[in-house]
């Protein structure tokens, strides 16, 4: 058996030498490497340089009739790259042929294409980044890149160079580079990841503005935007801010000043459309600047809506969110106001909203203010009164004139309101009713009536007859325009015609034992006036019908019925008035005497039935209510522009039947 062989063990000495020997092997061989490296290196600089002078002039012959050489070459050691749009096919091949016969060119990457018609033509610049503009899409083939590059340059963020990765075409619109110039400036405005695109001549750009002084130089430069183009779509993102503020204003004469910040244009609609509410009718100042930045978890809308419930209990101060809390600070409409502002602030806050300063005084209303504003299909009535009686006597007086519109009462009970400020009310709400739309206002014993007529005739007989209506220390301005033209004059014949025609069908019919006008009287009364306007040599009378012969009447109060019997009622003679205030003394005794025997106690009397009335005074009054029924339909007219001496219910006139209505007719 044999016994293994052991390695041969080699002495120290030996190690030790070849560990030097291949020390001084690589000492000798890396000069040797970096020779050849060097070689190398430069020897393929020297290629690459021969080769960009090669590429360079072929690309610099293709401008020859051009603007500027179509062809763009860039070299990266053997390898070639080649841009542009030729002018013909023929010549970009010849150019590419060119490039491929270079010698020493190991790859050339053929990008070129050939000048076409583009319809539309688009163009776009986005800012992928703060440093870098990218251009994409078509540009002018006639202008060149490099011309069109440094037409472009001042209009460039600061910093920021143009990278364009667009191609050539034909079919720019006029002024291209200035337009384009124009989108490339709206960029220094905004973040990165903004766009502005021309397509022909529509401009339109997205992106977010980089501060609120960006923002409001952007909306002033698109505002003007270059000759023959026009503005398409626009994308303004506001900046966020980190104080995001909202704050409304009341001025002592009912205006209010938006301020603060607002999120979007539709947000600021909804809140412009509240603060018109809230002003009712008052001037709205919008300083509101667009800014994003609201809290998390707070509703802006609801944030809107509780600033201005806490501004409606304002007579002048201010309600102001800041630093997500709300506070209020200013004079109050009275001591319930003060009550009401803080009850708000502690109980209905919105969530996320915490509770500020509140520092309200309630001082003495002066001057007393009341507003009454007429629009379009309601009737608001705000300020203060003295009572709830006066507010029911108000409503119950509004009510019956404005019976097609809602009516919104928003008034305030409070001391403080000038005398006769009921009789003042009940004088000029009629001629409110009179107007397509207006304003009462009430200021001490100051009234103003301001609006639009329907009809000239009835405006400016409201300067003449409402201050003549005023109580005793009142004066009233009344502003009241009309657009209405005058109507032409008709001849006679036609006029009568034409009144029959339009109340022909038409049967005005009181209901029994009222005197109220019906809703449906009113387009008849109002086709019935304007004809009487344009019928100037003809007089409507008007005559009132009984009610059915068995039907007993109900009475029911009507104001302008009673107004308009008052105003054309016979003024009692001085023999009457000594007869009505000694008959009043007689009663004053009779009504006294019994005063000293109230102690004793008596069986109480059973009422004495009243006895019917007899059929000449059933007749009187029949025809009392008839002819409170045709005053009631003269006054209508009145109010409508029939002038005063050209409407009358004549006297000792029989009454029409239930059956036959209302009659009007023309009198010369």
């Amino acid at each position: 058996m044999s016994t293994p062989s052991m390695p041969s063990q080699v002495p120290p000495h030996g190690r030790m030498f070849r560990s030097r020997l291949i020390r001084a092997g690589w000492i000798v061989g890396l000069p040797l490497l970096a020779v050849i490296a060097a070689a190398a290196y430069f020897g393929m600089l020297r290629v690459t340089e021969r080769l960009e002078r090669e590429a360079t002039a072929i690309a610099a012959a293709t401008g020859e009739g051009q603007p500027e050489p179509w062809l763009r070459v860039s070299v990266a050691g053997r390898d070639l790259t080649a841009t542009g749009e030729a002018p013909e096919a023929s010549q970009r091949e010849a150019a590419v042929g060119r490039l491929a016969a270079i010698d020493g060119v190991r790859r050339l990457t053929d990008r070129t294409g050939v000048v076409e018609e583009v319809s539309p033509f688009v163009w776009s610049v986005e800012r992928p980044a703060a440093g870098r503009v990218e251009a994409t899409g078509s540009r002018p083939a006639e202008v060149g890149a490099f011309e069109l590059a440094q037409r472009l340059k001042p209009a460039l963020p600061r910093d920021a160079t143009l990278s364009d990765n667009a191609r050539a075409a034909r079919g720019a619109p006029r002024d291209f580079p200035d337009a384009a110039a124009f989108a490339v400036e709206r960029l220094q405005d905004l973040t990165t990841g903004a766009v502005a695109t021309l397509n022909d001549t529509v401009i339109s750009i997205r992106g977010e503005a980089a501060s609120l002084a960006a923002y409001d130089a952007l909306r002033t430069a698109l505002a003007t935007p270059p000759q023959g183009y026009t503005l398409g779509t626009i994308e303004i993102t506001p900046p966020v801010v980190g104080d995001f503020r909202f704050g409304v204003s009341r001025r002592p004469d009912g205006s209010l000043e938006l301020n603060g910040h607002v999120a979007s244009e539709s947000a600021r609609e909804e809140i412009r459309a509240a603060a018109a509410e809230a002003a009712e009718g008052a001037a709205v100042d919008d300083r509101l600047r667009d800014a994003r930045g609201l809290p998390p978890g707070i509703d802006g809308p609801v944030l809107a809506r509780f600033v201005f419930q806490l501004a409606g209990l304002l007579h002048e101060g201010r309600v102001s969110f800041e630093g997500e809390a709300v506070s209020v600070e200013g004079n109050a409409l009275d001591a319930g106001a003060v009550a009401e502002a803080q009850t708000l602030m502690r109980d209905a806050r919105p969530p996320g909203i915490a509770a500020g300063r509140v520092a309200l005084s309630a001082r003495p209303i002066v001057p007393y203010v009341l507003r009454i504003r007429r629009g379009s299909d309601s009737v608001t009535v705000s300020g203060h009164l003295p009572d709830r009686a006066t507010r029911e006597a108000l409503l119950a007086r509004l009510n019956p004139r404005f019976f097609r519109e809602s009516i919104h009462d928003r008034t305030r009970l409070a001391d403080g309101a000038p005398a006769a400020l009921g009789a003042a009310l009940a004088a000029a709400v009629d001629p409110l009713s009179t107007l397509a739309s207006g304003e009462l206002t009430i200021t001490g014993t100051s009234l103003r009536l301001t609006g639009t007529s329907l009809y000239p005739e009835s405006a400016a007989r409201l300067a003449q007859s409402l201050p003549k209506a005023m109580p005793a220390g009142w004066n009233a301005t009344v502003a009241v325009t009309s657009d209405a033209a005058p109507s032409a004059t008709a001849d006679m014949g036609p006029c009568r015609q034409r009144l029959a025609e339009r109340t022909a069908g038409h049967t005005l019919r009181f209901a029994p034992g009222s005197t109220a006008l019906a809703p449906e009287f009113y387009p008849v009364l109002d086709a019935v006036a304007a004809l009487a306007r344009a019928c100037p040599a003809e007089r409507i009378e008007v005559v009132g019908h009984l009610d059915p012969a068995g039907v007993k009447p109900e009475t029911q109060a009507d104001p302008v019925a009673d107004e308009a019997a008052k105003e054309t009622a016979p003024k009692p003679t001085k023999a009457d008035t000594k007869k009505d205030a000694k008959a009043n003394k007689g009663k004053a005794k009779a009504e006294t005497k019994p005063e000293a025997s109230k102690s004793e106690p008596k069986p109480e009397a059973k009422p004495e039935p009243k006895p019917e009335k007899t059929e000449p005074e059933r007749a009187d009054a029949g025809a009392d209510l008839a002819r409170a029924r045709a005053l009631a339909v003269v006054d209508y007219l009145q109010k409508a522009g029939v002038p005063l001496e050209r409407a009358a219910a004549p006297t000792g006139v029989a009454p029409l039947s239930d059956r036959q209505g209302i009659g009007l007719s023309l009198r010369s």
